[in-house]
């Protein structure tokens, strides 16, 4: 696992996700599974880190467990455009207890993903 660095804030937004058809644990298991995996990320790095996370960017079942990336602010600066974020990929097991996390990387918060 990576050295940990701080992050800011979660935001807590009720969104619909779809679920996998390939995980029968997660079959079923209706949007209050997939807000408590969401709440669980985040909390469980914020642990580790010491900061709150901003937001979680993506929440998908797996066959153990969830897989999410957690969007954290390492370094506050003005204006915040210029902030830095990272983003966490995080692991967490069929009970929701975190498995690992790594930093996927490293970006100013007003920069625009132009990834295809």
């Amino acid at each position: 696992m990576p050295a940990s660095e701080p992050a800011k804030r979660r935001s807590s937004g009720k969104r619909s996700t779809g679920r996998s058809a390939g995980s029968d644990a997660h079959r079923g298991s209706g949007h209050s599974n997939v807000a408590r995996a969401m709440r669980s990320a985040a909390q469980q790095l914020e642990e580790l880190l010491g900061r709150a996370p901003e937001s979680v960017s993506k929440l998908q079942p797996t066959e153990d467990g969830w897989e999410a990336d957690v969007e954290v602010l390492e370094l506050e600066r003005i204006p915040e455009t210029t902030s830095v974020m990272a983003s966490y990929r995080v692991t967490l097991d069929k009970k929701g207890e975190l498995v690992s996390y790594e930093r996927m990387r490293r970006y100013a918060r007003g920069q625009i993903d132009r990834r295809g």
